[in-house]
């Protein structure tokens, strides 16, 4: 019974993970965390979903052409990089006895700082969105080092940071920033996974469920960004960072279901707004 927990929460984390092209790790660690994980264990666990959740999301987007190939080889190139500087000072941190407070404490100032930044985005008129020709190329290098740094510190994709600063800071269109996103969060995840794997004792079972789970529902949230405006996508990331925000500050209160059940309303309701976007757009068909 407990194994089939994780297939279902592989689903439905990935169906955020398509649909906002975050790679699933940035909300997996906090659940893995309040399960009563280690964070070494969430860390390495959730970089194996990852893997698995971007080649899924990846598949679906290479279909709608929302990847920048160029930009997402730059940037994951760039976050390889920082994922071999980051490892040791996590390891660092746990011989210490540091990682269960400051491990958190990034998440809580990182999701906090994010969280305000998509949702004044979301505020903004569509084309009020610039989408230059040509990116930057020390920004993508600056975004993608800041991507892998932050994976391999916190178990996440890097693509919590990566999409809300590629769309801000190099006014990359919403859907575009979710694809190239998860294909630069794919090399940064690969090569942190190993990393870590190595000297890293996980439940493989465990994570090849999360995988299966993930499978199909990231396919289903890579579609799911045709039914959603720009605006509307940036102001629901960052309603999903203050969610996550609030469970990584529940954690350092020992407030475990609290946060669980916080996080489990914002999925609830996402998946009502989905289908409500889905019955609306089949109605205009019809008529």
């Amino acid at each position: 019974m407990e194994y089939i927990l994780y297939l279902l929460l592989g689903g439905l984390i990935s169906v955020l993970s398509g649909f906002f092209g975050v790679g699933g790790g940035f909300i997996l660690t906090p659940i893995l965390l309040l399960l009563g994980f280690s964070p070494l264990e969430a860390i390495t666990t959730s970089l194996f979903f990852t893997v698995g959740t971007s080649i899924s999301g990846i598949t679906a987007h290479i279909r709608m052409k929302n990847i920048l190939w160029k930009e997402g080889l730059t940037m994951g190139l760039s976050g390889i990089a920082a994922t071999q500087l980051a490892r040791p000072l996590v390891y660092a941190l746990e011989a210490r006895g540091w990682d269960d407070i400051v491990i958190p404490f990034l998440y809580i100032v990182l999701l906090a700082y994010f969280a305000i930044k998509m949702i004044r985005q979301g505020r903004k008129k569509d084309e009020e969105i610039a989408a230059p020709a040509d990116f930057s190329l020390p920004k993508l290098l600056a975004v993608g080092f800041l991507g892998g740094f932050v994976s391999a510190t916190l178990g996440v994709g890097g693509g919590f940071i990566i999409v809300p600063l590629i769309i801000t800071s190099l006014g990359f269109n919403p859907k575009k920033a979710v694809g190239t996103s998860l294909f630069a969060v794919l090399l940064i995840v690969s090569v942190g996974f190993i990393s870590y794997a190595v000297d890293t004792d996980i439940n493989y079972f465990i994570g090849l469920m999360l995988i299966a789970g993930a499978l199909v529902g990231s396919q289903f949230g890579a579609r799911m960004t045709s039914y959603f405006e720009n605006k509307e996508m940036n102001a629901m990331l960052g309603i999903l960072y203050l969610v996550t925000l609030a469970g990584a500050v529940l954690k350092l209160f020992d407030l475990n279901k609290t946060g669980l059940v916080i996080m489990g309303m914002f999925i609830l309701y996402f998946f009502t707004m989905s289908i409500r976007k889905i019955k609306t757009e089949k109605a205009k068909k019809k008529g």
